[in-house]
């Protein structure tokens, strides 16, 4: 797909998926985004970076951890998102807690100005993940963090036929390449080419449960990376898609719910401490 394009699809479909997204799938990435805080560890007064912040889940974490005396900013390409985070930052009175709307590509920040960087589960609807690790480098300064993670193996992750189910519905894939980093050591490869050291990668398997087939197509479709497509479907196609994914996901249906599995892989590094490596 044309990277172009691909932030387009991209952006308008978070957008559509803003209103919903907290209530379907906050206690569903609970398991990686806790696995992504404890090792990344953010220290009182750091100055922090939330790559793809979505509505602000992580950042309002890190902005917990690094005190009033430090400072987060989460980015993301979907206004409807940043503008979520924004709100949830205000009703908990976090001044020291920004959000602006950047292209993870091209951020537009000085080099050198933060000590952390954190992508959860972003990385995969960049058209340049390889880019999107360099600027974080950049922005990083010398011997700082990063932490990043990614849904995992295509195999281990039931909820996966959602994409081949829209992508015959529409004339180009929704997601290219979506489990791409979460193959073997993919993503660590990708933040060594980034210029990383120290790099360290652990693989978390996890469930994503719901009470009924309504709950977990919403979420699927509404509420996730193809909702610019959902928004599009008839009725007719929307009757269809569910059916064919409910179906997919038989096997793991545990009376009226389900318990889906899923599989998370979070990657560290470190900027090299001399700047000129």
């Amino acid at each position: 797909m044309e990277p172009r394009l691909q932030r387009r699809i991209q952006r308008y479909g978070w957008d559509l998926a803003a209103a919903v997204y907290e209530a379907r799938w906050q206690a569903q990435l609970a398991p990686a985004h806790e696995a992504l805080m404890a090792l990344a560890s953010p220290q009182p007064q750091e100055r922090v970076l939330d790559v793809a912040c979505g509505t602000g889940l992580i950042a309002l974490a890190a902005a917990e951890a690094v005190g009033p005396q430090g400072h987060v900013l989460g980015t993301d390409l979907s206004d409807h998102m940043v503008d979520a985070a924004r709100q949830r930052a205000a009703r908990r009175g976090l001044r020291h807690l920004g959000f602006a709307r950047m292209d993870a590509e091209q951020l537009a920040l000085p080099d050198g100005g933060f000590d952390l960087a954190l992508c959860a589960l972003g990385l995969m609807y960049v058209p340049d993940p390889t880019q999107a690790l360099r600027e974080m480098r950049r922005v990083l300064r010398p011997g700082g963090r990063v932490a990043l993670a990614v849904w995992g193996e295509r195999a281990r992750c039931g909820w996966s036929a959602l994409f081949p189910i829209v992508d015959a519905e529409v004339r180009s894939e929704v997601c290219p390449l979506f489990f791409r980093l979460g193959q073997q050591d993919a993503l660590a490869r990708e933040c060594a080419d980034a210029g990383f050291e120290r790099i360290a990668q652990q693989r978390i398997a996890s469930a994503l449960c719901y009470a009924d087939g309504e709950e977990a197509c919403i979420a699927a479709f509404a509420g996730g990376p193809v909702a610019l497509a959902w928004s599009r479907f008839g009725d007719e196609t929307r009757a269809r898609v569910q059916a064919r994914y409910l179906e997919a996901i038989e096997p793991w249906r545990q009376g009226g719910g389900y318990r889906i599995p899923g599989e998370f892989v979070i990657v560290t590094g470190t900027v090299p401490a001399h700047p000129f490596r």
